[in-house]
This record gives C-alpha cells, structure tokens and sequence, in this order.
C-alpha cells in the first residue's frame, strides 16, 4: 500500500499540496471575486488588459526566480529599467540625426537594451560573487545608481521618444498577432524558456543546488560564482525584455519609472510557491503570481471598496502572509 501511495505521489494523484495548488486557487479566487464585484471583470477587453500589464513583471519576474531559487535576490530590477528606458529613448533620439529608417532605428535601441540589461545584471552578479558582498547590499546600491542615473539623464523631468519613432514602435505594445497582444507573447515565450531552462537543464538543476546549500555544492563541483552570476544576467536580460515592450507605452522614462517593480517581481515569485531562502523555484507559479498582482490592481480600479492607491500597501500584505504560510506559519500557531 505504500509503495502505491508513493507512485501515485509521483505521478500526482498523491495528497493536495498546497504550495502546488495554492496559487492557481488564489487565481480563481480572485476572478470569482472580481465577477462577484463587476460583471465586465470577465469581459475580453478586461482579460486582454490584465494580462497585457502583468506582461512587463511577469517577464522580470521569470528572471527573479532564477536569482531568489540560487538563494539571490536583485532589488534592483526597477531602477534598471528605468535607466534602460532612458538610454534607449535617448539614443534612439540621437540616432535619427543617422539613419532615415525608423525600423534601423528601433532594432538598434533593442540591442542597446539587451547590452545594457546584460552588463548591468554581470555587474551584480560579478559584485557578489567575486567581491563577496551580500546581493541584498549590492542591489541596493546599484538600485540607486540606475534611479540617480536615470533622474541626472532626465534633468530632474522626464525623456520623452519622438513621435516618430514612437510610431513606428508602438505594435511592440499595442500590436497583436492572431489577436493576442504581442507583450502577452513575449511573456508567454519567456516563460516556456524558463521552465524549459529552470526544471529539464544542469543550469536549472545547479541553481536549486545552490539555493539549498551552497557549500555542499562546491563539494559537488558546481561552479558556484559562474552560475549565481549567470542568474543575475538572466535577470538582467529579462528586464531587457520587460523594457523593449514598456518603452512604446508611454513613450517616455523618468525617476518614477519602474518605481517598486522590484516589489512586485518578489512578490510574483514568491505568492508563486518559490522558497524565499532558495532551493525551489516555480516558473508556472510565478506567472500565476504576476498575473494575480496584477488582477488585484485591476478589481480595485472596478470597486471602490478599497483605493486603489493602496495597491502597494496590498501586495506588501500579500509577500509577508505568503512567506509566513511558505514556512509553515500555520503550524506554530500557540507554539
């Protein structure tokens, strides 16, 4: 009887688990919750919507879950975007003093993106290991640099596309090919990846290695600092992505860009089912978890129940209860 029990674990007829389960129910919960609310919250602009804007953290929280199951965290993936935002629209500007081609023009802001998004997560990555800071520390700081950066660029005001250009790259946002937006694509290719490279790959098997114990690790031969430095490019590269689809919404970058976007990665990651201290990571949970942040912003925006300006403060609520239910919070309860 067992040995049956432990087969039918395995292939996932075994007792409900929560940590697997618990977001998508969250999920349904809360799209039950919104109809109850308003009878347009299932309407197809409104599902088109939600999960258009849960594109941009979804995508930078595929990359966090890299960083957080090696046992990282990265706070500084909003400001990075900010910073990113500003460059490309500031060479993009420059560049049609260059090139006639609208198109040349928005090819070459997007590769300046992916360079600037992978030096700037090597830099993290390279500090923490080979400089031995904690990721915490080395975040932070480079979490005002990209702010002070960006706001310097700026002049205090805010860098704005041409419209030009802005027209030639607003399908990168708006657009839709077979009638799915295209940043829900780019979301949903960037996920597949993900779990493909996290769950069926040595980088992924190595990084839940690390996370869970780092020393045993080295003893095994992993190449600790190259593959804790690889999560920060791969995180680095997904706020690459993020920016190239958030660059043509508003056509414009300031210091109040990204600001708690690195609030919101965390929390995707981790209302998704991936241990805080490292060890397990759940790409599918994570994109439950950016679409739930996202939908809750949407069903305050339908209500009045509660303002939607404290939209923050909800999801600082939500990080701090699914820790606490992540470590068995429950369970020591009167101990």
């Amino acid at each position: 009887m067992q040995t049956m029990s432990r087969k039918a674990a395995a292939i996932g007829f075994g007792p409900f688990d929560l940590k697997t389960w618990g977001p998508l129910l969250a999920l349904i919960g809360l799209m039950v919750l919104g109809t109850a609310l308003n009878t347009s919250f299932l309407s197809e602009g409104n599902i088109s919507n939600i999960l258009t804007r849960s594109a941009f953290i979804g995508i930078i929280a595929v990359g966090a879950t890299f960083v957080i199951t090696a046992g990282g965290i990265d706070l500084s993936v909003g400001a990075m975007a900010a910073v990113i935002s500003g460059v490309m629209i500031i060479s993009m500007n420059a560049l049609m003093n260059v090139f006639d081609s609208a198109s040349l023009i928005i090819a070459c802001g997007i590769l300046l993106s992916l360079a600037l998004g992978l030096l700037a997560g090597a830099f993290n990555g390279l500090v923490t290991t080979k400089g031995k800071i904690e990721a915490f520390i080395v975040t932070l700081g480079t979490m005002g640099i990209f702010r002070s950066l960006v706001t310097y660029f700026a002049d205090g005001g805010t860098l704005s596309l041409d419209f030009t250009i802005r027209g030639a790259y607003r399908p990168f946002y708006y657009g839709d090919i077979l009638g799915i937006p295209v940043p829900v694509i780019v979301f949903a290719v960037v996920a597949a990846i993900g779990w493909v490279i996290l769950n069926r790959t040595a980088f992924g098997r190595h990084c839940r290695a690390i996370g869970s114990n780092e020393a045993v690790a080295r003893y095994s031969a992993v190449q600790v600092n190259r593959v804790k430095t690889l999560t920060y490019i791969v995180q680095g590269l997904c706020v690459s992505l993020a920016t190239i689809i958030y660059v043509p919404r508003l056509g414009s970058a300031s210091s109040s860009t990204g600001v708690l976007w690195e609030l919101e990665a965390i929390a995707a990651v981790i209302i998704g089912g991936t241990v805080l201290k490292g060890g397990s990571g759940r790409i599918g949970g994570t994109v439950i978890g950016a679409i739930m942040l996202t939908m809750i912003g949407n069903i305050l925006n339908l209500t009045d129940l509660i303002s939607n300006y404290l939209n923050g403060a909800v999801q600082g609520v939500i990080i701090i209860v699914a820790v606490w239910l992540q470590r068995g919070g429950w369970k020591n309860k009167g101990q």
